[in-house]
């Protein structure tokens, strides 16, 4: 039994062949996200050279914007193929962490308003008499019900989480790759490593 357990920490069972799980759920949880947020700056593209010059106060917004946009557009395709994996996070992880920084930062951790977690902040606690007075005005001049319906009204806070959080699962990428058997990477390198 311990042998087992010993073997089983260490990785060395028959779990080893689903180890490609973990990259693979990363990369498909990351890719659309990457690609939505690439497709929105490109297709309005000179909104986000617009705040990236004047909100967010960049050097060559042009230039920032570009890559912004290629390097999530194309950085979502290549993580839903799981090819280049390992070198895509690195771009990915600078976008994420510029991110974090100049848009997110002063907004404390929290994306959406929760003034009942422990990481609230002042902004936070601020929007909970708003979402009072959001939910009264839609009680009494509109269909509650149904304005409703497909969820709560929800205040953003945009804090940093999400970025973090993507920084992370990047990072991780970073170091595991695509992951094993179900990325071009794997089929790729095991290719490479026949032919030598």
């Amino acid at each position: 039994m311990i042998n087992f357990l010993t073997n089983f920490y260490r990785g060395e069972t028959s779990l080893q062949h689903l180890e490609g799980l973990a990259p693979l759920a990363f990369r498909l949880f990351l890719a659309p996200i990457m690609l939505q947020s690439g497709w929105t700056k490109l297709v309005g593209f000179e909104n986000t050279v617009a705040w990236f010059e004047h909100s967010l106060g960049f050097p060559f917004p042009e230039v920032m914007a570009a890559l912004a946009v290629g390097t999530e557009f194309i950085g979502g395709i290549l993580l839903l193929l799981g090819l280049s994996v390992r070198f895509i996070a690195i771009p990915l992880m600078v976008v994420m962490f510029v991110a974090a920084y100049s848009v997110h930062w002063d907004n404390g951790w929290l994306a959406l308003s929760d003034a009942s977690s422990w990481l609230a902040n002042e902004r936070v606690m601020e929007a909970v008499e708003k979402k009072q007075r959001i939910i009264s005005i839609l009680r009494e001049h509109g269909n509650y019900t149904w304005l409703t319906s497909s969820g709560p009204v929800t205040i953003l806070n945009n804090g940093v989480e999400f970025a973090i959080t993507y920084f992370v699962m990047l990072l991780s990428l970073f170091f595991t790759g695509g992951g094993r058997y179900l990325s071009l990477d794997y089929w790729l390198t095991r290719r490479a490593r026949k032919a030598l």
